[in-house]
């Protein structure tokens, strides 16, 4: 049998209630929707409840917030205070120097970077941002959406390849792909949202046991 030590993460979570069930059934980590045009977006006022609560209950569970192309002031001015996010995941364009400049502004923050993949070559250009962020989030590109959209990335693309940084596998994932992941692919960690949905940001709870029922079959 196939043992793994394979993370989850639960994105896109807008409720309390949500995140606090999500951290029950032992998700590694919680993300919030930090980018204004998406369906699962919420406000800073909501992400900071939210996080406040996991913080307080679960600390042992991440908690990450997801931005795209945002300033750097409107980062710190909406953690309204002190940041209750552990980690930033960058989901847009952004390049080392911005990501240079925000570690010194947020250090105790963890940084991770996603890339969008079309095709192989896009995973060429991620080795020269690993000396600076914690982790790499690979998703699937879509020409209408940054994120979300639930397509796969072609998994040949992904069987072959390493870095010296963890990675999240995004974009897709789901209970019926699970163990083709864990055994071909094997990233550090996946990202897990429109599967485990009833819609977009209503997350479907017996959906999201089951597929953390799926994964502990190969703890």
């Amino acid at each position: 049998m196939l043992k793994t030590k394979t993370l989850v993460k639960i994105c896109g979570i807008t409720t309390v209630d949500q995140a606090i069930q999500v951290a029950e059934l032992g998700a590694n980590a919680i993300g919030i929707i930090s980018v204004e045009e998406s369906p699962r977006y919420i406000s800073p006022e909501k992400k900071q409840e939210i996080f406040k609560t996991i913080k307080f209950l679960y600390p042992h569970v991440e908690r990450v917030s997801v931005l795209k192309n945002s300033s750097i002031d409107s980062i710190i001015k909406n953690f309204l205070g002190e940041p209750n996010e552990s980690i930033i995941q960058l989901h847009g364009d952004e390049d080392i120097d911005y990501i240079q400049k925000l570690k010194q502004k947020i250090p105790n923050i963890s940084l991770w970077k996603a890339f969008r993949i079309k095709n192989k070559k896009d995973l060429d250009k991620i080795k020269t941002y690993e000396n600076f962020v914690e982790a790499i989030l690979l998703d699937s590109w879509n020409k209408e959406t940054y994120g979300g959209s639930g397509e796969r990335i072609k998994q040949t693309y992904l069987e072959e390849i390493s870095f010296r940084k963890p990675w999240w596998l995004a974009g897709g994932v789901s209970k019926e792909w699970l163990e083709e992941i864990l055994k071909k692919i094997q990233p550090n960690g996946i990202d897990v949202s429109s599967s485990v949905e009833i819609s977009p940001g209503i997350k479907d709870i017996d959906k999201v046991n089951l597929f953390m029922k799926e994964l502990r079959k190969y703890k």
